[in-house]
């Protein structure tokens, strides 16, 4: 909404990962890291994300910290990507941005998508399952807001 500058009816849904993360709690690390360039998932609360340097998809996120001269990043988005991030610009720091303790875990990875493999994705193409089938008009109404969102994220 932000971007576009127009109201959009959102779907409801959330990442429990991404609206845990501890605006407190980045304070702490701001104020431990002054020099840390900030990156937040929008997923992020409204709260954490006005403190972001940079806010992007995990694809940008991890683009903006290999061209960026900053050589410390505060990383609030699920922590499976920091291993890309290292592997991309092994001479910088990327230090996760903790979630708020809920349950007895402060941890930010997402179970869910631990779930997804190489492996099962591989098996999906090659045995082009499971299907998922549906009335024609409707997967054609579904297509125009995918493109234009992937319109959006260019």
């Amino acid at each position: 909404m932000k971007k576009l500058g127009r109201p959009m009816i959102l779907w409801q849904g959330t990442c429990f990962v991404h609206e845990s993360f501890s605006e407190r709690k980045l304070i702490s690390l701001k104020t431990a890291y002054p020099h840390a360039k900030v990156i937040a998932h929008p997923e992020c609360e409204e709260a954490v994300l006005r403190h972001a340097d940079f806010i992007g998809s995990t694809r940008a996120l991890l683009e903006y910290t290999i061209k960026s001269d900053s050589r410390t990043f505060l990383v609030a988005t699920e922590t499976g990507i920091l291993h890309q991030m290292k592997k991309c610009s092994p001479d910088k720091e990327f230090i996760p941005v903790l979630v708020e303790e809920k349950r007895g875990c402060a941890c930010n990875e997402c179970p869910h998508m631990k779930l997804n493999t190489l492996e099962k994705l591989y098996l999906c193409m090659k045995h082009r399952a499971p299907e998922l089938t549906m009335p024609e008009t409707l997967r054609l109404r579904a297509l125009k807001p995918l493109e234009r969102m992937l319109e959006i994220s260019a």
